[in-house]
C-alpha cells in the first residue's frame, strides 16, 4: 500500500498572478468598496447618472483585472502549458476567457 504524498498536497501551485498576489488582492478589496458605495447611493436614492457613473467606473476597475490576470496568464501559464506540450489547449482555454471577458450585455 502507497502513502499519499503530503508534500505535494501542501504546495500551493504558482499561478500567473503569485508574484502581484497582494496588490491583485488590493485591487479586489478596492472594487469590493466601490461596490458598497453604490448599495449606499441607492440607498440614499442619489441621482441614476451618477450611480451609472460609478458603476461604469467599476466596470473598468474590473476590466483592468481581468487583463492583468490574461497577461499573468499567457507569460506564465501557457507557457508553462507550452513546456508540458499543452499550447493549443491553453490557447483555446484563453481566447475562451477573453471573450467572456469582453461579452457585455
Amino acid at each position: 500500500m502507497t502513502t499519499p504524498n503530503t508534500d505535494a498536497a501542501a504546495t500551493t501551485p504558482t499561478r500567473g498572478y503569485t508574484a502581484s498576489k497582494e496588490q491583485l488582492l488590493t485591487r479586489i478589496r478596492r472594487i469590493e468598496g466601490q461596490v458598497r458605495g453604490i448599495e449606499k447611493m441607492v440607498e440614499e436614492d442619489r441621482y441614476c447618472i451618477d450611480v451609472l457613473t460609478q458603476i461604469s467606473a467599476i466596470q473598468a476597475a474590473l476590466d483592468k483585472v481581468g487583463l492583468g490576470l490574461l497577461d499573468g496568464h499567457a507569460r506564465h501559464c501557457m507557457h508553462q502549458g507550452a513546456a508540458e506540450g499543452r499550447a493549443d489547449e491553453m490557447a483555446t482555454e484563453m481566447m475562451a476567457a477573453v471573450g467572456r471577458l469582453m461579452k457585455r450585455g
